[in-house]
């Protein structure tokens, strides 16, 4: 469910890697083969092991790249597998019909409807978090402007943290994830696995967070590391000090 979530809300085609019901790879590219292998790279010790979701139909091309030595895949989710694919993925790899396929058919954008917590004695109903953002609505509040390049990035970015456990932060570049910090009880641990997890491709990469920045140590930490541009929503007592940081 959580990994199905993340490539529905895709138009392009694109993969996620799950774990623990956080994504440690996801990609979006023009052939679903080329999503495929930037998502398992993304954070190849995490993968093993990983559900995979898919928006598109599982194609041979992709299958062949699941079937290299070395990958260990529990499930995989997409609107349909085409016969060859379903072939090599249960002969082709050593995990043959050890892998899990889900075949769930025409993907539409998820519904606008309820989400659910329980508590201890009663039950928590809000709005789900399904709906597109308005980017109408986002600043640039630095002196520094992003590329066109940055800003799908940025967007990308923003769309993957919204599916990474608070405290959340998404370290991305070529609309591809390459770190992420999740679950976290301080923001700056959080941004530090990230900027970890991607290594020396943090260089020129983007940042997204799912809350503000309380303080600048995140953000020189980020700065620090090589990381171009950051989204996140603001809101702190302390953010003109967070902007000034940037600067």
């Amino acid at each position: 469910d959580s990994v199905l979530a993340i490539v529905r809300h895709f138009d392009d085609p694109a993969v996620a890697v799950m774990k623990h019901n956080n994504p440690c790879g996801a990609a979006v590219a023009e052939e679903l083969a080329e999503a495929t292998r930037r998502a398992m790279a993304g954070d190849p010790q995490s993968a093993f092991g990983s559900i995979l979701g898919m928006n598109r139909p599982v194609d041979a091309a992709s299958a062949e790249v699941l079937a290299e030595p070395g990958l260990f895949v529990e499930a995989i989710i997409a609107p349909e597998f085409d016969p060859k694919a379903l072939e090599i993925l249960t002969t082709k790899p050593k995990w043959k019909a050890n892998v899990r396929l889900m075949q769930v058919g025409p993907l539409a954008p998820p519904a606008a409807g309820w989400a659910y917590r329980p508590i201890e004695g009663g039950l928590l109903l809000q709005d789900a978090d399904v709906l597109p953002d308005d980017q109408s609505q986002w600043q640039v509040v630095t002196e520094a402007k992003p590329t066109e390049k940055q800003m799908a990035d940025l967007r990308f970015a923003w769309a993957m943290v919204r599916f990474v456990k608070s405290n959340a932060i998404t370290v991305c570049k070529d609309r591809m994830l390459l770190g992420a910090g999740a679950g976290q009880m301080s923001r700056v641990d959080s941004v530090e696995i990230a900027i970890n997890k991607a290594g020396d491709r943090v260089k020129g990469a983007v940042l997204g967070s799912d809350a503000f920045f309380p303080f600048p140590d995140s953000i020189e930490r980020a700065a620090a590391a090589g990381i171009g541009a950051i989204i996140q929503p603001g809101g702190s007592r302390n953010d003109q000090a967070v902007i000034d940081a940037c600067n």
